[in-house]
């Protein structure tokens, strides 16, 4: 099964035709090699799980494979780089109505070179952690400055409220997952990715609307409908959380290399981003329309 996020869907992250998660396919099954203790570990196909002078699975060094304290500790330090220069970038840059422009154009430049570091990763063969902590720093000089307008300008304490819902959605995914309330399946997978390929063409064409055609655009992200689809990217974000838990999980099961920690952190990463952003927008919705 591929991964919701490109960073995981090109890693090997999937499932063989037979439901099984791995990382890769199953070996191929060869003389002498049966009583090996890889010859059924999914991972025993992957290069980091063969020896490249023999070509045989080969046991991975003590150490080497991801643990979930790998991914914990990843994560934290990838959430706290974006938290931290969210912080910086809220106070540091000013949002007057003098100089808001000036600081709308840092924030939209920081995103795009956050986008580009985003995708510069996706098609690395390996984790870098300068690009995902690259990633994590310009993403959180973004989500300050549209959060410190937000608050200030639409609606003061939003930001509050977009952050505990966040974590509650974040806590609720987690709870039903290992509750097994959830299970990710290949059909729950392909609803997910078809789901989130329509949204995100509403949002652009929403988006190009609004760019040529002023006001609200389409009205996806006003009004009633702006509601609606703001608790659709919401459910959204849940889903992406879930496809992300089962990588992390199959990862560790099934012994990916240590590395891999790092590209879970940032595909949980770019999830709760998502969340927020969605939370920020309805949460403001609605105060606006009180």
């Amino acid at each position: 099964m591929r991964s919701s996020n490109p960073v995981f869907s090109r890693r090997g992250f999937s499932r063989d035709n037979g439901g099984h998660a791995g990382f890769g396919a199953q070996p191929q099954m060869q003389a002498g090699t049966a009583t090996h203790p890889y010859a059924t570990n999914p991972y025993a196909t992957n290069p980091y799980a063969v020896d490249p002078q023999t070509g045989m699975p080969a046991a991975p060094p003590a150490g080497s494979v991801m643990t979930i304290d790998d991914v914990v500790s990843r994560t934290a330090m990838t959430l706290g780089t974006v938290i931290l220069t969210a912080v910086l970038s809220w106070l540091l840059l000013p949002v007057d109505p003098a100089n808001v422009n000036k600081s709308y154009g840092i924030a939209i430049g920081a995103g795009l070179v956050a986008f580009v570091l985003a995708m510069a990763q996706s098609f690395k063969r390996k984790p870098s952690p300068a690009l995902i902590l690259g990633y994590a720093a310009l993403e959180g000089v973004f989500l300050g400055v549209v959060s410190a307008v937000v608050s200030t300008y639409i609606s003061p304490g939003v930001v509050i409220q977009a952050v505990l819902g966040t974590l509650c959605v974040f806590a609720g995914v987690l709870f039903a997952y290992k509750m097994r309330w959830i299970r990710v399946t290949r059909r729950f997978y392909g609803f997910v990715m078809a789901a989130a390929v329509g949204f995100l063409l509403l949002m652009a064409a929403n988006s190009l609307f609004m760019l040529f055609g002023g006001g609200d655009g389409l009205g996806f992200r006003s009004g009633g409908l702006g509601i609606l689809f703001g608790v659709i990217g919401i459910i959204l974000g849940a889903c992406f959380l879930a496809l992300d838990f089962k990588q992390v999980e199959d990862g560790v099961t099934y012994g990916a290399p240590r590395e891999e920690s790092w590209l879970a952190a940032f595909g949980l990463t770019m999830t709760l981003v998502w969340i927020y952003m969605e939370m920020l927008r309805l949460f403001a919705i609605l105060q606006g329309d009180d």
